[in-house]
């Protein structure tokens, strides 16, 4: 059996340890990144008798990833670097 413990730390207000044995590691970084999961002190993975601190593996996974700059968003900044060129001149 596996399942996942996800401590979150309210500050004064204590901790709570969410721990679902049907909740699968995609559900935990779904959870983690629609900030659900917030203030997180430790994530382990309980895998029979075992267990694996997965903290960094389970947040660098639910990072949103970096979104390319799109054509329009590069002329603008063109536009914006070209206006500040002219205001400096001025």
């Amino acid at each position: 059996m596996q399942y996942f413990v996800v401590m979150i730390d309210y500050g004064r207000r204590g901790r709570e340890a969410i721990v679902d044995p049907e909740i699968t590691r995609r559900e935990v970084i779904s959870r983690i990144a629609s900030g659900e999961y917030k203030n997180i002190s430790f994530i382990h993975e309980i895998a029979g008798c075992s267990v694996d601190d997965i903290t960094a593996e389970i947040l660098t996974e639910a990072a949103l990833p970096k979104m390319a700059l799109t054509g329009a968003d590069l002329q603008a900044n063109r536009f914006d670097h070209a206006r500040d060129l002219r205001k400096a001149d001025a």
